[in-house]
C-alpha cells in the first residue's frame, strides 16, 4: 500500500483527522518517494495562494485503487496508483506531476499529520527560473509581487527596441 501525501492548510488539521479529506475535483496528492523535493514540491505553488502554514496528511491507500495522473495542465491517464508512481520514477523530470483521487479519504486511511517545510517547491511552473520572464503587460497582472518593477522593466525594453528600429 503505498503511502500518498496531500497538502493542506493547518487550519483544515481537526476537521481532516474527524472527517477525512474530501473531495472537490478530488484529493490532490502525491507520492511519498525518496526524494523530500518531488513529493512536496507544490507547497510553495500552493503558498502563492496566501496560506501561511501548510501541513503534509499521509494517507494510504491499496495498490490497485484508480487515480487521475499527469502533468499539471495536460491531458491525465486512469490508472492504477502503483503504475502512476512506476512512470513518476521513470520520468527524467518529475517536476509538476500530480495525482488526482476520484474519491474522499476516509479518516482511518489517515497514516499522520505532519509539519512540512515551507520552503520547498518552485513557484509559477517548474523550471521557470530556467527563462527569462515574459514582461508583457498581459503576463503581470496587477498586484503581483514586484509588478510595478516588471512594467517599467518590460517598458523600458520596449524604448530601447524603438530606438533600433
Amino acid at each position: 500500500m503505498p503511502v500518498l501525501v496531500h497538502l493542506t492548510p493547518e487550519k483544515n488539521v481537526k476537521r481532516i483527522l474527524h472527517a477525512g479529506i474530501h473531495k472537490g475535483r478530488g484529493v490532490y496528492c502525491m507520492p511519498v518517494l525518496q526524494s523530500y523535493y518531488v513529493s512536496h514540491q507544490w507547497l510553495r505553488e500552493l503558498k502563492r495562494r496566501g496560506v501561511r502554514t501548510l501541513v503534509g496528511v499521509y494517507f494510504r491507500v491499496p495498490d490497485e485503487e484508480m487515480v487521475w495522473f499527469g502533468r499539471y495542465g495536460q491531458p491525465h491517464q486512469y490508472i492504477p496508483v502503483t503504475e502512476a508512481i512506476h512512470l513518476l520514477m521513470q520520468q527524467s523530470d518529475q517536476q509538476g506531476y500530480e495525482m488526482i483521487i476520484p474519491r474522499a479519504i476516509r479518516p482511518k486511511e489517515i497514516h499522520k499529520v505532519q509539519a512540512v517545510s515551507q520552503v520547498v517547491g518552485w513557484r509559477y511552473l517548474p523550471g521557470v527560473r530556467q527563462r527569462a520572464w515574459c514582461t508583457c503587460p498581459v503576463c503581470i497582472s496587477p498586484g503581483e509581487i514586484n509588478s510595478r518593477k516588471k512594467r517599467a522593466q518590460h517598458a523600458v525594453r520596449m524604448m530601447k527596441k524603438k530606438r533600433n528600429i
